[in-house]
């Protein structure tokens, strides 16, 4: 019996956790909506200037202001200023290019 009931909780376990992936994994329509939000992302990237989009990444990518600063060349202190105005470059440009923030 205590065989059985061990076989029981394995499967129950592997199922359960099949279950749950089934669950959280995106749809054909999610999965599509993200590559087309990755492509306008790419694209208005490409359009505003080298430095700009750099800014954007690397903070993107969890670099600090100061490790920012030391990869662009930049003054630490005016990172936070010129990442503002990035940001506010490329939602402006997504706006006009796609009419909609997300």
């Amino acid at each position: 019996m205590a065989l059985d009931d061990l076989r029981k909780r394995t499967r129950r376990r592997r199922y359960e956790g099949l279950v749950s992936w089934i669950r959280h994994s995106p749809s054909p329509e999610q999965l599509h909506s993200a590559e087309e939000q990755q492509t306008h992302v790419k694209t208005v990237l490409s359009s505003m200037k080298p430095r700009d989009a750099e800014l954007l990444l690397l903070r993107s990518e969890g670099f600090s202001y100061q490790e920012v600063a030391e990869v662009l060349g930049l003054n630490p202190v005016s990172v936070g200023t010129l990442l503002r105005r990035a940001q506010e470059i490329f939602r402006k440009e997504y706006v006009r290019r796609y009419g909609k923030e997300n």
